[in-house]
């Protein structure tokens, strides 16, 4: 099976940085889709980046473009979320996951199309 596992979660102060990590417990990721959503308390969960399964393409929320950045190890089946300039509206539980069904759009960023999510990790940013 295949089953994401974030961690870096954490505590900062506006402006900082943050680097959240998703690995594969279980199946590998190998190519597949793989995202980075976020949800606050009382709000839906949202989009915020993805990357494809070869690790050229990605997409960001338009409020997250510029200040983070995803990326991929193959070799180390692991997918980085690294966060900078962090401002209180990126307060949220951060949730990857990853899509197996196949599909012509390579990083998508609807949460349909995302089949096994990991259980989350909380980035709290205090001004």
């Amino acid at each position: 099976q295949l089953q994401p596992v974030e961690s870096g979660g954490g505590s900062v102060q506006s402006g900082s940085s943050l680097s959240l990590s998703c690995a594969s417990s279980g199946d590998p990721f190998n190519s597949r889709p793989v995202a980075w959503f976020r949800q606050a308390p009382g709000k839906e969960r949202e989009f915020v980046a993805a990357v494809s399964g070869s690790g050229t393409i990605t997409n960001y929320r338009p409020s997250v473009q510029g200040r983070f950045t995803i990326s991929r190890d193959s070799a180390k089946n692991t997918v980085y979320l690294q966060m900078s300039r962090l401002v209180a509206e990126d307060t949220g539980t951060y949730y990857c996951a990853v899509r197996v069904s196949v599909s012509r759009i390579f990083a998508p960023m609807s949460s349909n199309d995302y089949d096994y999510w990991g259980r989350g990790t909380q980035v709290t940013v205090s001004s």
